[in-house]
């Protein structure tokens, strides 16, 4: 039996204002990237790793990440946005109620706002995180 090692979910994507990134890669495997953005890496080394551990994933970092942290401080200058998974109550056209996952797309500072227990509840899941190129370009190593 082959066992699932969520590759489908480790992906880069760019295009001419963002950087895409899928949440379950670690820094390290990010560091190791070859398509990965130099600046990028350059960051990672300078400012995450002050306090964040290279076998960490995106989505481990972000789903407990606070706002008093040095990672949070860092994240918040490149504008990042978090892309996640969440459960909601539906109504169908009769009026029954369903839950279903929707996907939304939303500042870090709204998405760390959000208390652990009530993302625990609405079974919310991180699936990407995206940079502003122009926050990385601007951003001083």
């Amino acid at each position: 039996m082959k066992q699932s090692s969520y590759e489908d979910f480790k992906y880069m994507l760019q295009d001419t204002g963002n950087l895409y990134i899928g949440a379950r890669f670690t820094y390290r495997e990010l560091m190791e990237h070859p398509d990965m953005n130099f600046k990028f890496k350059s960051i990672m080394e300078h400012y995450i790793f002050k306090e964040a551990d290279p076998d960490t994933s995106l989505e481990s970092e972000f789903y407990y990440l606070k706002e008093e942290s040095f990672v949070y401080r860092t994240f918040e200058q490149l504008k990042t946005k978090v892309k996640i998974n969440i459960l909601v109550d539906k109504k169908s056209l009769f009026g029954k109620k369903k839950r279903v996952y929707v996907e939304k797309i939303m500042p870090m500072k709204n998405f760390v706002s959000i208390p652990l227990a009530q993302k625990k509840r609405d079974g919310v899941v991180v699936q990407e995180i995206v940079l502003s190129k122009l926050a990385l370009m601007s951003f001083v190593v």
